[in-house]
């Protein structure tokens, strides 16, 4: 046998050895994916107190739509079942109940809202149901001993808070903090990670003072906070809130170094409702590219996104930085999806999103990646400052890192 035959008879021991092997040949499916469909359900607030998020929601679908045109995950489509929950825990867990039992999703994706998340946490994480990159920063939801089939899609709010307190070490060692927070699990977070992120230095906030989502205004609460001597305030609001307190603090004629938590930063939600003037000068942290910035304006994967938004969202709007979260966040789910090959089993689907190594996104700032691993779920890590200038936000720092890791 010559040795042109030789390899050309092994090669075809080899092919059907692998075509014949259980390895390469079995296909595990659970509820929601076959041959041809992975099915993948949400629900979100299109409707009530919260329905400016919705763009979210829209946006995954657009994104979705784009993958199906062009051949879908592995040859398969994407069905997106996305409902209204009106930001209404009870409707949420209504809605999650017929997504897994009704239509058989395969697993739950980028729902909005630490209340409504919460409603369903024990229940999908019972039914062992993938609760993937949720809109949610509370740190219960990146929790891999207590709640493995949970996680979380934006840096958690104890990890904003700790880089805001390495911020104000770096730059106002001497400062007297105070805080303003909601009270509930989103606000307790940001104020617990503020403390361990400042260690000993947590003494030098002064005055903290909540609110409760109810209260009509938070001027008493700015008022008490100023009143404590404090030349620094952490916000950490949500937007109607933050955009409360942000014109209190000025009409009040308080200048403090005024920091803002991301989830109460928007430009278009809270800064032009607080006024523009009066949040000049405002500090968030964030680890994605602004759309409105231009130093973005020639940047491929900025380029790329806003070709997206005008085929498959011409409605929406590319220059809100909720929409450009969503396509990095629906990015990642069809990455860890292609990850997963034939095996479309919700326990490989969380192995693959256990095990993001390193990856960058294209409107993640340069340097900022995502990573995970089955004991540290936090998937975000790297923030850099900004400040608002009237018009956008300017970067004013490095990266800042929690954990020595990215």
């Amino acid at each position: 046998m010559t040795q042109r035959l030789f390899l050309a008879a092994a090669s075809a021991t080899l092919a059907l050895t692998l075509a014949t092997s259980p390895v390469h040949s079995q296909k595990k499916y659970d509820p929601g994916a076959s041959d041809t469909e992975i099915k993948i359900g949400q629900t979100m607030p299109y409707s009530g107190p919260a329905s400016a998020y919705g763009t979210i929601g829209r946006t995954h679908a657009a994104y979705f739509k784009k993958i199906n045109e062009e051949g879908g995950i592995n040859g398969r489509k994407i069905t997106f079942v996305s409902l209204d929950d009106g930001y209404a825990p009870p409707k949420t867990v209504e809605m999650v109940r017929r997504l897994v039992e009704q239509d058989d999703v395969l697993l739950l994706f980028g729902m909005l809202g630490t209340p409504t998340n919460s409603a369903v946490h024990k229940y999908l994480n019972a039914k062992g149901i993938p609760q993937l990159l949720i809109n949610a920063g509370a740190s219960k939801f990146s929790d891999p001993k207590n709640f493995p089939w949970t996680l979380a899609y934006p840096a958690t709010y104890s990890v904003e808070a700790q880089v805001y307190a390495k911020h104000i070490i770096a730059t106002k060692p001497g400062a007297k903090i105070a805080v303003l927070y909601q009270n509930d699990d989103a606000g307790k977070d940001y104020l617990a990670g503020l403390k361990e992120g400042l260690g000993a230095r947590s003494r030098q906030i002064v005055a903290e003072a909540s609110y409760e989502i109810s209260d009509p205004t938070v001027d008493s609460q700015i008022v008490a906070l100023k009143a404590s001597g404090a030349d620094v305030l952490v916000n950490a609001s949500t937007p109607k809130f933050a955009a409360m307190a942000i014109r209190r603090v000025y009409d009040i004629d308080w200048k403090p170094v005024h920091y803002v938590v991301a989830i109460g930063s928007y430009i278009h939600s809270v800064l032009v409702p607080a006024g523009i003037e009066k949040s000049i000068g405002v500090i968030t942290a964030t680890s994605g590219k602004d759309p409105v910035d231009p130093q973005w304006n020639n940047d491929p994967g900025m380029i790329a996104y806003r070709a997206f938004m005008k085929r498959y969202y011409p409605d929406g709007d590319p220059n809100e930085i909720l929409n450009a979260g969503a396509y990095n966040g629906a990015m990642l789910l069809v990455q860890v999806l292609r990850e997963c090959g034939d095996d479309l089993t919700r326990e490989n689907v969380m192995r693959h999103a256990t095990h993001v190594k390193e990856m960058g996104l294209p409107l993640s700032v340069p340097g900022v990646v995502v990573s995970t691993s089955p004991d540290d779920y936090r998937l975000i890590k790297t923030l850099q400052m900004r400040r608002f200038d009237g018009q956008r936000y300017v970067p004013i720092s490095d990266l800042i890192r929690i954990g020595g890791q990215p």
